[in-house]
């Protein structure tokens, strides 16, 4: 896994981003036993994944956020307070670098599921991630394809950007 090639322990402590039917926040729960923090928007979706986590068996280290990622970003508790922060299909690159900037420690690491098409490389903007305190470290395959993003700095308290503004005025 992405994480793993860089780290032999696991992260103190993940994010999964529109964690939707728990992919991948609930097989990261259970593979590394680590705080992980499943946040959705949907009620739906909360409801399912609040049930999983009751199951006989389930991780007990996982908890469920429900909200939209611009507000609750700037949740004190949440502000810089993941190692890894994880997107699947959450939204187009410069949503995603913008929603998950604010949850990273700095050193942590974004890890966000890719299109297939390798030949695609200009997806992720330097000049845009560098804007939120992100750099790209480049894209893997393990089977699928992920992008690999550090935080490098501080990001400004400017972004998050308010519900909805990230989708209409796309920094990249």
């Amino acid at each position: 896994m992405c994480w793993e090639e860089r780290s032999s322990v696991p992260p103190a402590s993940f994010l999964d981003l529109g964690s939707g039917g728990g992919l991948p926040g609930l097989v990261l729960l259970q593979r590394w036993n680590s705080h992980g923090v499943l946040n959705d928007s949907i009620v739906k979706r909360l409801e399912f994944l609040r049930e999983v986590l009751k199951w006989p068996g389930a991780p007990l280290s996982g908890e469920v956020m429900p909200g939209r990622a611009e507000e609750t970003a700037r949740v004190v508790d949440f502000d810089s307070a993941f190692d890894l922060v994880t997107a699947r299909s959450f939204g187009p690159p410069s949503i995603t670098a913008e929603c998950a900037a604010r949850f990273l420690k700095i050193g942590g690491l974004l890890i966000v599921s890719e299109p297939p098409d390798d030949t695609e490389t200009r997806r992720w903007s330097a000049e845009g991630l560098k804007e939120l305190g992100l750099t790209a470290l480049g894209r893997v395959r393990h089977g699928a394809a992920f992008q690999v993003i550090q935080k490098v700095a501080a990001t400004p308290s400017r972004y998050p950007r308010e519900i909805g503004v990230p989708r209409k005025k796309p920094l990249f």
